[in-house]
């Protein structure tokens, strides 16, 4: 184990509004503990009389359809990660009833090693309407809320390609989280397999190894941390990398993912995989070439298409989703001459 400072603390502050949400906190960009956000629902009363009766809670509101379970063996310490080799993952997967993994997490964790066990980003409103109907977030009103659940389970380092408020209803979660320009410091896996959906950190930032990972030491030094309690709720910004470890014998998690205008963008994800195909491998005269070109279209702060008619911008023309279906068509077209 490597040792290192303890990160700053991530700020923080009271159950906020709708409106101080959305006029302060968004615009701010800054990661934010809202304390106590979602104390009220329901479900965070059931989780503080203890784990069965979170548990009864949950099998009261039942489950439409089955959902998708991991579990790791004991080994692995909680952390769904890797295999060793990096050509797999180090959990299985399954599908059951809601009911039955509870009954089995629970006589998992009466043991002294048991399996990490987790069912994650399940669409509350599609799996338990009355969950969703009972705990409902003002502040999105119109964001699907998912649950996450299961033992003391570790997340690696990842980022979503979202904006995120994560409210916590039962048991401790810890976040780490680091600023979007520390991408370099954070050794990321392979792209075209990720535990998460997105790319992952090698390193784990409580036992980090600086002689595989020198760099990670930098990026530790912007790295700030929370540990929420239940009814707590933590809002991420877009992009921003976090670490997530589940503290308790049961721990869920409501959270909430949204992107605007993404909904109706090209995937941002996938023009950079495009973009890796397409450069990484020109020679390094002609990447600056084509580095100049994506920085004038699509990164400068400037209108490249200031200069045309308003009727001839095309592409270049301000946004509406007309526009990006539009411009979708021409790509696919192009893709196949």
């Amino acid at each position: 184990m490597t040792w290192l400072s303890e990160p700053v603390a991530i700020a923080e502050t009271g159950k906020a509004g709708f409106t101080e949400f959305h006029e302060h906190i968004r615009p701010a960009a800054k990661p934010l503990v809202m304390r106590g956000l979602v104390a009220d629902w329901s479900c965070v009363a059931a989780g503080q009389r203890g784990d069965r009766a979170m548990v009864a809670y949950l099998n009261e509101c039942g489950t439409t359809r089955p959902v998708t379970a991991l579990a790791a063996a004991p080994s692995e310490q909680g952390r769904l990660f890797y295999n060793p080799q990096l050509t797999g993952f180090n959990f299985i997967k399954g599908q059951g009833q809601l009911a039955k993994f509870l009954g089995d997490l629970m006589d998992e964790n009466a043991k002294d090693m048991p399996h990490a066990m987790s069912v994650q980003s399940e669409v509350l409103r599609i799996v338990s309407p009355r969950f969703a109907q009972a705990n409902r977030l003002d502040l999105l009103p119109d964001v699907e809320g998912r649950i996450w659940l299961g033992n003391r389970v570790r997340t690696a380092t990842h980022y979503d390609l979202s904006e995120n408020v994560a409210c916590n209803v039962a048991g401790r979660r810890r976040f780490i989280l680091f600023p979007p320009e520390q991408i370099s410091n954070l050794y990321l896996g392979p792209l075209e397999l990720t535990p998460a959906g997105t790319p992952t950190s090698l390193v784990d930032p409580i036992n980090p190894d600086l002689e595989i990972y020198p760099r990670f030491a930098e990026a530790w030094k912007y790295a700030q941390t929370a540990t929420l309690e239940p009814g707590d709720a933590i809002y991420i910004p877009y992009g921003w990398w976090h670490a997530v470890d589940s503290l308790d014998t049961l721990n869920i998690l409501v959270n909430y993912w949204w992107n605007n205008p993404h909904e109706v963008m090209a995937p941002p994800y996938d023009a950079l995989l495009h973009m890796i195909a397409a450069f990484r491998h020109l020679n390094p005269e002609q990447r600056e070439v084509w580095r100049n070109i994506a920085e004038y279209f699509a990164f400068g702060e400037h209108d490249p298409g200031a200069h045309l008619p308003d009727g001839s911008k095309g592409m270049l023309g301000p946004f509406s989703p007309n526009l990006i279906s539009k411009m979708m068509a021409y790509i696919r077209a192009s893709m196949q001459r």
